[in-house]
């Protein structure tokens, strides 16, 4: 079509703003209406409900928000498109179908499907690839051309499994502008796009390091783009809504949760390096430049193990004699953890010297524990944790009662080859068609030296003050990996960060970093670097026991960290 697709999101998460879908609905004129729900904690989750229910397991909220808007939607002619099928897309299309029944609707429902591999786990093992014997969920991220597919066929609501969470933005544009796989840099604009959109608020201002220069923070609007025919893009969000979009605000969602500078995905790769953002208006953003190479030619796969049970608590240790107590309490509590497979003690020193206020003076101690028997590490565990509140250190607090042991789940990510991907599309007759699947790449073609710029004698004047001070950061998780990207607003902030901000540095100013492989890369036309650091989040946030499991405040205490910063940046920030 000629004019450029107008696409928004309603959902960066299950459980996100559940009015977000009416809001984005009525707030002005769409095409096509996204939403995410999926991540890598959520593919556990849903196996826990379907365990229960066999019909279940798939994001119920989205079915909920759909009693309530899939009249409007039906009225406005807008597409929705959502990743709400989890491990079940036929039995969420089937609760479509039952909701626009009971509204008196008549609407086409699709679904894509073949991301599911445990039913093929035979076949595969046959072919080499081997899924582990605990797993309970192992799903392929499928690209967006079955989203493009079911529109083609005129589904009004599609409905995904696992799909990556920017193809639902490409699917959607691909079928509106007839994009083909040889249309590799229109794609990878969508790409860039979707990453963009994902996830929701934070691309208007939600958990924006500058924060307070965003107004509505008390109820910030979600995000929407127009794609073009070659795939630049618009972000911009409706009028009236509260929130932000700058080119700061879609830098910080565009350095989320990514690795290296080519961000690859099954339909295209997007070389990070080429995007280019404009400010073109008021909350209004452009996205152009963005150079498409060829997908990886191996498919990520998300695969949930059962890893065992868990279970913590947390006593309050309050005053004098901080460290004393805490180690009476490991003392006290050493017989029942003995046999225990894996125990970990944190302090947290959150008490201040001559405290004003009872809050002031209080430190935590958690115990956590992790066993292959729940019970060994449920009440016999908890209990005797209560049981020492009073023969133990003065003002003996825990903050929970006991309780029993909880099952956990590990994450690890595989790869299978494009080859032996399944992407199907069942229509609203009940056809099923095959997707055909881009053979794709090696990655390490996709992948080039970087030039560097060679520093100045002299940086001039300096103060020590938080990083923050000039620069934004957001960070995330990707399994039992963190990645944190950094950015700053003018180039000459830039010129200083890439060669003062080494992974030696990074170090030395997050401690608990040190001794873990971190990759360093440089994205010098957002005036970005992002830090990969591997295993700092265990076996990912299902188990972790970190008090950030998914590392959501890493970027923020970098900026919290004081650094010798050039004087001139500072009052020129």
């Amino acid at each position: 079509m000629a004019r450029a697709l107008r696409i928004g999101n309603c959902s960066g998460f299950y459980g996100d703003r559940f009015a977000a879908m009416r809001e984005m609905l009525e707030g002005g004129d769409l095409d096509v209406l996204t939403g995410d729900y999926l991540a890598e904690l959520t593919m556990l989750l849903l196996w826990r409900t379907q365990a229960k229910n066999p019909d279940r397991g798939y994001a119920a909220s989205f079915t909920r928000q759909l009693e309530d808007c899939l009249g409007v939607a039906w009225e406005r002619g807008v597409k929705i498109v959502a990743n709400a099928g989890g491990l079940n897309p036929a039995g969420c299309a089937t609760a479509v179908r039952e909701i626009a029944g009971k509204l008196g609707l008549r609407v086409n429902v699709a679904h894509v499907e073949g991301d599911d591999l445990l039913p093929r786990r035979d076949e595969l093992a046959k072919a080499g690839v081997q899924l582990p014997d605990a797993t309970i969920t192992a799903n392929a991220y499928l690209g967006g051309w079955g989203i493009a597919k079911a529109l083609d066929s005129g589904a009004q609501v599609v409905v995904t499994g696992r799909v990556t969470d920017a193809a639902l933005v490409i699917g959607s544009a691909a079928w509106w502008h007839g994009w083909e796989q040889g249309d590799s840099d229109a794609l990878a604009g969508a790409l860039v796009t979707g990453h963009v959109l994902e996830c929701g608020a934070q691309a208007t201002g939600g958990n924006y390091s500058f924060f307070t220069e965003v107004p509505g923070m008390e109820y910030v609007g979600f995000p929407l783009a127009e794609i073009e025919a070659d795939g630049t893009a618009t972000i911009t969000k409706h009028d009236g809504t509260g929130g932000l979009v700058d080119v700061g605000t879609v830098t910080a969602q565009l350095l989320y949760e990514i690795q290296g500078p080519i961000y690859l995905n099954p339909d295209v790769s997007a070389d990070f390096r080429t995007i280019r953002l404009t400010q073109a208006g008021e909350n209004r953003v452009r996205i152009s430049g963005v150079k498409g190479l060829t997908p990886p030619d191996t498919t990520k796969v998300c695969v949930n193990t059962l890893g065992g049970f868990r279970n913590s608590m947390t006593f309050l240790l309050t005053g004098l004699d901080i460290e004393a107590k805490a180690a009476l309490v490991q003392r006290q509590l050493e017989p029942v953890l003995a046999d225990v497979e894996q125990v970990e003690w944190t302090l947290s020193r959150t008490d201040r010297d001559d405290p004003t206020t009872n809050d002031q003076a209080v430190a935590r101690l958690t115990v956590a524990v992790k066993d292959s028997d729940g019970g060994k590490i449920g009440r016999p565990f908890s209990g005797a944790a209560v049981e020492i509140a009073l023969a133990s250190y003065p003002g003996a607090t825990m903050t929970a009662p006991p309780g029993d042991a909880t099952p956990y789940g590990v994450y690890q990510a595989a790869y299978i080859p494009n080859a032996l991907v399944e992407h199907r599309v069942v229509t609203e007759d009940g056809t099923t068609t095959a997707v055909d699947v881009t053979p794709g790449a090696p990655v390490d073609k996709l992948f080039d030296a970087q030039a560097r710029v060679e520093p100045p004698e002299d940086w001039g004047p300096i103060w020590k003050v938080p990083l923050g001070s000039i620069a934004g950061a957001r960070s995330g998780d990707k399994g039992g990996n963190a990645n944190l990207g950094v950015w700053v607003r003018t180039d000459d902030a830039y010129h200083w960060l890439e060669h003062t901000l080494d992974v030696d540095e990074f170090r030395s100013l997050l401690p608990e970093t040190a001794g873990l492989p971190i990759t360093r890369f440089e994205l010098p036309n957002l005036r970005a670097l992002n830090f990969v650091v591997e295993g700092l989040l265990g076996e990912g946030v299902a188990s972790s026991t970190r008090q950030d499991p998914q590392a959501k405040g890493l970027g923020e205490w970098l900026r919290s960290r004081y650094a010798e910063i050039p004087v001139y940046l500072i009052e020129n920030s």
